[in-house]
């Protein structure tokens, strides 16, 4: 997949197939609209283009809401469309002077000359331009000359798969990862830089990988302990997650990210690798001493085990 974020001045020559669409998490709505833009490719040999932004369009027209998490980083994002086969991936930078430009300046310049869109295929709710003033009959006005075909995916179509991004934020803030994870049509991962913490999980026998999300805006699923693969030079391991304040030995000001894999002994510390949330175990708590939160950490990896041997 091409990836074009120098968009200034470029052109797309050869005639395309268009969506356009923030995609974070790249969930089945979205998988949707990106299985018929690969129909459209097989029945008319053109290219397939999506059209995403950066930074997200709320945070720039609402900058007020500064805990606004995503699913997907920009590069997470990229790295999932890259999956389905789209041909060009344009990340066009979201700005106020972007949000105000008008409709058919952005339809002219943008959707026609440099994307060179001659199939459009949007949500029934697609707005654009200045004060979302651009809608599917403003579309319908500029290609009445034949300049491009508009398809519109009904409102029927994207409530019947009944799914959205924020309906899976809160599900990972409420820590129902298996429903996240069945709205998004794949598991939610994140990405994490290996870093030295206390050492304590060492000294008991679990071992644990501390992890530091650099992204700020990214989405971190509810506290607790969770069963999760670790992708680590390309190769799966299993393991379990602790998403906490490490009640029982000292409460931390800031949540820590801890994973404990399984038969793995390698030296990964400045690494970045990428977990992979399976499901979630049970609530963090707070226990009287650090044998008794040894024995519960038994019981969690003999659940993980069995789960993992299910899903084997």
């Amino acid at each position: 997949m091409l990836i074009i974020k120098h968009t200034e001045n470029f052109r797309i020559e050869s005639p395309t197939i268009l969506t356009i669409g923030t995609f974070d998490g790249v969930h089945l709505g979205h998988q949707k609209i990106l299985e018929r833009l690969k129909e459209l490719k097989n029945k008319t040999g053109l290219k397939t283009v999506i059209l995403t932004f950066e930074p997200h369009p709320r945070k720039v027209l609402f900058p007020e809401q500064k805990d606004l998490k995503l699913l997907t980083t920009i590069d997470e994002k990229l790295q999932l469309l890259d999956q389905y086969g789209i041909d060009v991936t344009v990340v066009y930078p979201f700005s106020n002077y972007f949000s105000t430009m008008d409709s058919d300046f952005y339809i002219q310049n943008i959707l026609l000359k440099q994307l060179n869109v001659k199939h459009l295929v949007i949500g029934y709710d697609h707005k654009f331009g200045k004060d979302r003033s651009g809608d599917i009959n403003t579309l319908k006005q500029i290609s009445v000359n034949g300049s491009f075909f508009i398809e519109e995916i009904s409102a029927k179509d994207i409530d019947n798969i009944a799914v959205s991004s924020s309906k899976i934020r809160k599900c990972l803030q409420e820590g129902q990862i298996e429903i996240a994870n069945k709205n998004l049509g794949h598991h939610f991962f994140l990405n994490g830089k290996v870093i030295k913490g206390k050492q304590i999980g060492r000294s008991i026998g679990y071992a644990t990988a501390n992890l530091k999300i650099e992204a700020e805006e990214k989405i971190i699923p509810k506290i607790g302990v969770y069963f999760v693969k670790a992708r680590i030079k390309s190769k799966l391991h299993f393991g379990m997650m602790n998403i906490g304040k490490n009640p029982t030995i000292d409460i931390d000001k800031e949540t820590k990210i801890e994973v404990h894999l399984f038969e793995f002994n390698e030296d990964i510390y400045d690494q970045t690798i990428q977990i992979i949330f399976i499901s979630r175990l049970r609530d963090e708590k707070k226990f009287e001493d650090l044998e008794e939160l040894k024995a519960q950490l038994v019981n969690d990896k003999k659940m993980c085990l069995e789960l993992m041997h299910s899903t084997l």
